[in-house]
């Protein structure tokens, strides 16, 4: 059979076998397999395709890593708050409100009380970064804890409702206020010194007697101002108080009895230590102060 029967032109020479023609086809190199046209010769790294996208691969996902790497880079620094230190390691790309939050888990101070200081007012939107946190930077924590402003206004909320009480009570005469009532109310001793008002005596050579304290038991005061003492006796002991020990005296007249007078010596820094005395002449009031205050030292 002739070989151009169906008009294919082998191209193999007759007398030669398809073994012998194989034999004979020339080899070709790797490069003249994958490079049909001629290399440059001015590029002498020409590489496959498959080699330049291998490399083309690695070098994003090189990229990949290393934004990943910057995007996560961290700085470790110190929160001062209270006197107290905690150290914190956070991103440089995230921002100070972010910070807030994790601060929030630290001290328990919520983020919108807390107030951040770092070369002045760190503002929530700046990140790290921006600020020039670096290692080992000191941050001072401003703010308050949630339970610590509730008590503070708790308590400045009872301190005016005791101003109110105070306001509405000075409106009232001591004498008629409930605790002191009761002591009055039992009457004027009968063993209690003369009483008048609109005189003023000096202090006795005798104690004062016949008073009563809020228990009602009777009360003597003997002045020893020669030792600057002031014997303040009971029924069961005698207390020898020095008179600079005494911070306070305060009295008023018994509604009622104008002869005499209800009168505190106050024995500490507030006015719950005051001692009450009730049904003191009136007469020797003034010159009770002056003895106690030393206001004659004034004159």
């Amino acid at each position: 059979m002739e070989n151009d029967t169906y008009g294919i032109d082998s191209g193999v020479n007759e007398n030669v076998s398809l073994e012998q023609s194989i034999e004979q086809a020339p080899v070709k190199t790797k490069e003249e397999l994958f490079c049909h046209d001629k290399p440059d010769e001015g590029h002498k790294d020409n590489k496959p395709p498959s080699d330049e996208l291998t490399d083309q691969v690695e070098s994003v996902l090189t990229a990949n890593k290393k934004d990943e790497s910057n995007s996560s880079e961290s700085v470790t620094f110190k929160v001062i708050f209270n006197k107290n230190k905690h150290d914190v390691k956070w991103e440089l790309d995230k921002t100070v409100l972010s910070l807030k939050n994790h601060i929030q888990t630290l001290t328990n101070v919520a983020p919108a009380m807390q107030k951040l200081m770092f070369k002045g007012l760190a503002k929530d939107e700046k990140t790290l970064r921006e600020l020039g946190v670096t290692k080992g930077s000191k941050m001072m924590l401003v703010g308050s804890k949630l339970q610590d402003v509730i008590s503070i206004n708790t308590v400045n909320a009872g301190a005016s409702a005791s101003e109110d009480e105070k306001a509405e009570n000075k409106k009232e005469p001591l004498s008629k206020q409930k605790p002191h009532a009761k002591v009055i109310e039992k009457g004027v001793p009968d063993d209690v010194m003369p009483g008048y008002s609109n005189g003023k005596e000096p202090l006795p050579s005798t104690p004062l007697k016949g008073m009563v304290n809020k228990f009602s038991n009777k009360v003597r005061l003997t002045f020893k101002l020669e030792a600057d003492q002031l014997w303040l006796g009971t029924k069961d002991r005698t207390e020898k108080l020095p008179l600079n020990s005494i911070k306070d005296v305060v009295s008023e007249s018994i509604d009622d009895h104008p002869g005499y007078h209800m009168l505190a010596l106050q024995l500490g820094p507030t006015v719950q230590s005051r001692y009450w005395i009730y049904w003191v002449p009136s007469q020797y009031v003034d010159a009770i102060k002056d003895a106690i205050l030393g206001k004659w030292q004034m004159f």
